[in-house]
């Protein structure tokens, strides 16, 4: 690996957040903030786990034995927890995942697991739902697939604008669920009983 790829030690990550504590103006010595710098890098190692994992892979295990079924699956409020790439803020919020099956469907916690993997990273939303769309469609070759995120971000809601409860919605739809009328219609449906 070159030093331009060269990922920091977890010494060098703890130096990094002590220098941000004393940026802040506190002292990263005090007894109160002495473990702090450990804690943040142990919480960014479950935080950014993302990076660790391919979340495609989880959608290769599949079910060919359907029963004919051959309508929507749709999971629904899928918790979001990912970070502005702008910021390195939170956004937090709910994904609606559905998929328009052609012969094999996937445990529907493979679904909850590829957001979780996608989220866990820098990013922007509109990127998170488009990878998770794309990710879906290529592995598990369906006749569409439809996903809605919607959350709360704090760049907007802790600081700059301060707007809180301002939510952001973002969609990908590709094949059927996109081109058919009638299952973008029930897709929408479907989603809009499962928002609150």
């Amino acid at each position: 690996m070159s030093d331009a790829k060269r990922r920091p030690s977890e010494a060098e990550a703890e130096a990094a957040v002590r220098t941000l504590i004393e940026w802040a103006g506190d002292d990263p010595d005090r007894e109160g903030l002495r473990d702090t710098p450990g804690r943040v890098v142990r919480a960014y190692r479950e935080l950014f786990a993302g990076y660790e994992t391919d979340p495609r892979a989880y959608l290769e295990r599949t079910f060919d034995e359907v029963g004919g079924y051959d309508e929507l699956v749709l999971l629904s409020d899928i918790r979001v927890v990912s970070f502005c790439e702008h910021h390195m803020l939170p956004f937090l919020g709910k994904a609606y995942v559905a998929y328009l099956p052609s012969n094999r469907v996937v445990g529907i916690s493979k679904l909850a697991r590829v957001v979780h993997g996608f989220a866990r990273r820098l990013q922007i939303q509109e990127k998170l739902t488009a990878e998770i769309a794309e990710a879906i469609q290529d592995i598990l070759k369906p006749k569409g697939v439809g996903v809605v995120i919607v959350s709360e971000h704090s760049c907007m809601t802790m600081h700059g604008v301060n707007t809180p409860g301002s939510r952001l919605t973002t969609s990908h739809l590709l094949g059927e669920v996109r081109d058919d009328p009638r299952t973008r219609q029930e897709f929408f449906d479907l989603v809009k009983g499962g928002v609150t």
